[in-house]
């Protein structure tokens, strides 16, 4: 099936895999590569050095092209623009608006600069910057999110700019892929139906937590990090809700000297990094700690497995997720789905 995503990237299916912070490694990225997808490598809970090997190995894994997900506040942005300019990384996603400036250094590198946004005067905005294409997350998406529906969403940014637009937030089957390309998508990304499939390294118990959730299980919490993000209700999330704000400080400060220490940055950079995120917010200092140290919060229960430590973020299409196929499969079940809803459709009245 081709669209203008498959042909701007030069990838098969016009299938996005998120770049999901302790999920999208290699094993995921290059699995869905392989199946045709444009696989996403997260570099944000990753060092410099890190994001080298972990590009290597995806290379080492596959040949299709894929993409890496940076986050254009961070201090060394630059570097790992560097990085994907020399390892000859085809895409590079924002979850942050880039500059004008950093969209002009990696499209004169010839890399394909795809930014998500969450609002029709954002992706305008990026797409005057130049950016080659645009993922729009409508309200169902997982992690940091809107509240505005993806199908109220979409359509305002289809009539809004003249590049691809990528569907986020709610898709996990060829309907949706089948009801974007209706809306005038170039193709759909998906973070929680990646996530959950055989080629996720997230630990079996909490992808059973996952697939045993319902809609009314996923929730969207300012506790976190005093941004509006989508997850699955759990212990943790609970606590956080019910804290006062002496608790909640002191949670965040254990949270933060944790982070501190994997991450190898200073106290000042990560109360800096915590301010970079309010976005204009009225926000506490718990808060700032935990919008620095929201990776550990992940971590905690997508690498380690600690469901009541972690928190679990989520699109609401796990309430409807009931399977972990392999990527291949899933891709492939994907397609045959959108082809035969296509199939299906009447034709044309006669005129």
């Amino acid at each position: 099936m081709e669209t203008p995503l498959t042909r701007l990237v030069g990838v098969r299916h016009p299938l996005v895999q998120t770049g999901m912070g302790w999920v999208a490694g290699p094993r995921l990225v290059s699995a869905a590569a392989n199946a045709g997808a444009l696989g996403i490598l997260a570099s944000a809970t990753m060092t410099v050095e890190q994001l080298r090997a972990a590009v290597h190995e995806v290379k080492s894994r596959t040949d299709a092209p894929f993409g890496v997900n940076l986050r254009a506040d961070a201090g060394d942005a630059a570097e790992r623009v560097r990085l994907i300019v020399a390892e000859g990384v085809r895409v590079a996603s924002f979850a942050l608006a880039p500059s004008r400036e950093l969209i002009a250094r990696l499209k004169d590198a010839g890399v394909v600069v795809i930014p998500s946004v969450g609002a029709r005067r954002h992706a305008e905005k990026v797409a005057a910057w130049g950016a080659d294409a645009v993922v729009v997350q409508g309200g169902e998406g997982g992690g940091h999110t809107g509240n505005v529906a993806t199908t109220v969403l979409l359509p305002q940014v289809v009539d809004a700019v003249d590049i691809p637009v990528i569907a986020a937030g709610g898709f996990y089957d060829g309907r949706g892929l089948v009801a974007a390309l209706a809306y005038g998508a170039a193709g759909v990304a998906m973070g929680t139906r990646f996530l959950l499939t055989s080629d996720s390294t997230v630990p079996p118990a909490v992808q059973a937590r996952y697939l045993a959730a319902a809609v009314k299980d996923i929730t969207v919490t300012t506790k976190v990090d005093g941004l509006p993000h989508r997850m699955l209700r759990s212990e943790l999330v609970e606590t956080l809700e019910r804290s006062g704000r002496g608790t909640a400080l002191l949670r965040a400060v254990r949270h933060a000297a944790s982070f501190r220490k994997l991450s190898g940055l200073s106290w000042a950079q990560m109360v800096r990094d915590g301010l970079a995120m309010r976005h204009g917010k009225d926000l506490s200092w718990s808060q700032v700690l935990l919008a620095a140290n929201t990776p550990m919060l992940l971590k905690a229960s997508m690498v380690e497995g600690r469901t009541d430590l972690g928190v679990m973020a989520s699109g609401q299409v796990a309430g409807v997720i009931e399977d972990l196929p392999s990527c291949a499969e899933l891709v492939d079940r994907i397609m045959a789905e959108a082809r035969r809803t296509l199939a299906a459709l009447p034709p044309d009245p006669p005129r």
